[in-house]
């Protein structure tokens, strides 16, 4: 597993240690992230068979995810599949993006960003993920 990329949801702390535990419960089987945050890292997108090692807040491997599914769109077109399928509880894409945008406008994803007046708006691209835990030596 300490051979995989990490693959890290939110920063760690509590929303970290919730949307690991949910993973690990198979609740959660997609997870949306800013297309920016991949412009601002650097990073390329990942690719459908791609296989990573989720991180605790502890920066300690505790599953192994492989992707199977990478769209980008625009925040505004995300469905309600794609939001129940987070595994957080939400019954509707209005509680979806709510939740979301909290996050995505918050201090500390601005500071990542390097942009203090960051906002989400319907024509924000996202990258919406599926995925699925997969056992480690397979």
């Amino acid at each position: 597993m300490d051979a995989l990329p990490p693959y890290e949801f939110a920063f760690p702390g509590p929303l970290r240690d919730k949307l690991v535990a949910a993973v690990l419960s198979g609740a959660k089987t997609s997870t949306t992230g800013l297309f920016r945050a991949y412009e601002v890292e650097g990073e390329a997108l990942p690719r459908v068979g791609a296989r990573f090692a989720v991180v605790d807040s502890e920066e300690r491997p505790v599953a192994v995810v492989e992707i199977t599914d990478v769209r980008v769109l625009p925040l505004g077109e995300v469905d309600l599949e794609h939001a129940v399928d987070e595994g957080e509880g939400y019954a509707s894409v209005a509680q979806w993006r709510a939740a979301h945008e909290r996050f995505w406008n918050g201090e500390e994803l601005r500071g990542f960003l390097k942009d203090p007046g960051f906002v989400v708006e319907d024509d924000t691209l996202v990258v919406a993920e599926r995925f699925r835990v997969v056992p480690y030596n397979s």
